[in-house]
């Protein structure tokens, strides 16, 4: 499924209920601005404005500049990896030696 990337910011913001006021404050953005990447693809927004898009609909930048990319799996991913940034490094070294063994399954 193809999708575009102002297809995928007016979706995700509507799923998390947010307007496109609310949108422009937590991305630093004017209203106008993600109207127009909403709905015009002439825009191509800065790589700092698309980290601060994906964030505030908790999704990656890669999934939003893929179009063939589905949501759930970069949501996920990218949930996983802010939570195991957040372990202590002892924890994160179990983590890894476990992710080692299943990798060793025949």
């Amino acid at each position: 499924m193809t999708t575009s990337l102002g297809a995928k910011i007016k979706r995700h913001r509507q799923e998390k209920g947010y307007s496109l006021d609310k949108l422009a404050e937590l991305t630093d953005s004017s209203k106008s601005y993600l109207w127009e990447l909403e709905n015009r693809d002439t825009r191509k927004p800065s790589g700092e404005k698309l980290t601060k898009i994906a964030g505030a609909l908790s999704v990656t930048t890669d999934y939003l500049l893929d179009d063939n990319t589905e949501p759930e799996e970069e949501v996920f991913k990218e949930a996983f990896y802010r939570s195991f940034k957040k372990l202590d490094l002892d924890d994160q070294e179990k983590i890894k030696q476990m992710i080692d063994m299943w990798g060793k399954k025949d």
